[in-house]
């Protein structure tokens, strides 16, 4: 057949007493031992909490690595821009790669032309397919056994310059669409274009395939080697012209499992961030802006609002001021 399936960074104590009575010399002769005591205790707590405090703010991430666009495209769940993002499921199959949302299977990377969400579908360009335009020797197209994607039924795939010996002519295989389609391989073969396969304009159309509804084949890989046939075409849209190929839209309509979004996902957005995954078990992550992961929003994570982390006003004073100022009120 033509398809088959196939932790904080803590300082430490010692470090902290150190310092403590290194700055606190010059006032030990005016104090009691026992008030002495007392303060430094004090002191102790204070600059603990203050450097455990600072350090939880510097390991938040400054940056994350998921967008809700890619170049022009708006990736939205379960799609992503990179690993971690959207749904696992998705992951091996949708990436953004200098701007240009890709989608990959066994045979190839293709350009995604245009996602329609409210229908769980995209269009993704071969650039080795044939067009009216441009007409060249295809390489074969698959998708993965385990691939949460479909050929939708707008494809209409057209295998051209075929061996008249290929078993796609088989008439017990009846492989071949037959009537009105046949125009769909007259409308190729009167491009100029079809002479990039060695075949003259408006050439005989008993070296073309039509097959009008993907979806009755059975499994999903073409091989065109096998199938002795030079190039193939998809149309998924006759552009409101049949008769004319220079209009037609080429490409392969894909349909994706939209069963994916849930409730936590659907929280995240809510709270601006972006659904993702991470850890060995892939369980879900909320990705906020800045970059930090969290297991349910980013309401909450502190510098969830911000791009990039700036310290506040109070971390910026030093140790060593904040010790002296704390031992002057403690006269």
């Amino acid at each position: 057949m033509l398809f088959h399936k196939h932790q904080p960074l803590k300082q430490s104590p010692i470090f902290f007493s150190a310092f403590a009575a290194r700055s606190s010399t010059f006032i030990v002769s005016t104090m009691s031992s026992s008030s002495y005591t007392s303060i430094s205790i004090h002191i102790l707590l204070f600059l603990s909490q203050l450097g455990t405090s600072s350090a939880s703010v510097h390991a938040v991430p400054i940056n994350g690595t998921c967008h809700s666009t890619c170049g022009t495209t708006s990736v939205n769940f379960p799609f992503g821009t990179g690993f971690g993002c959207g749904h696992p499921d998705f992951a091996r199959y949708i990436r953004c790669s200098s701007g240009r949302l890709e989608f990959s299977t066994g045979t190839g990377i293709y350009t995604i032309s245009s996602i329609d969400y409210s229908a769980n579908t995209l269009i993704i360009a071969d650039p080795l397919m044939s067009t009216c335009s441009s007409m060249q020797n295809s390489g074969s197209f698959s998708l993965d056994r385990a691939s949460p994607f479909t050929l939708t039924g707008d494809n209409i795939l057209v295998l051209l310059g075929c061996s008249t010996t290929s078993r796609i002519f088989d008439p017990n295989e009846d492989l071949c669409a037959t009537g009105s389609s046949s125009r769909v391989c007259r409308g190729l073969y009167s491009c100029k274009g079809v002479i990039g396969i060695g075949l003259p304009q408006n050439a005989p159309i008993s070296t073309c395939c039509v097959y009008e509804s993907p979806i009755q084949l059975q499994g999903y890989t073409l091989d065109l080697p096998k199938l002795q046939c030079s190039s193939y075409s998809s149309i998924y849209d006759f552009g409101g012209n049949k008769g004319d190929p220079m209009k037609w839209k080429y490409g392969i309509s894909l349909q994706y499992n939209g069963s994916y979004y849930s409730p936590k996902c659907k929280d995240c957005e809510t709270s601006g961030g972006l659904c993702g995954f991470a850890g060995f078990d892939e369980s879900f992550a909320c990705i906020c802006r800045n970059g930090k992961n969290t297991s349910t929003t980013c309401f909450g994570q502190g510098y969830a609002w911000s791009g990039t982390w700036q310290p506040t006003s109070e971390t910026k004073f030093s140790f060593g001021g904040l010790l002296l100022l704390w031992l002057l009120l403690s006269l």
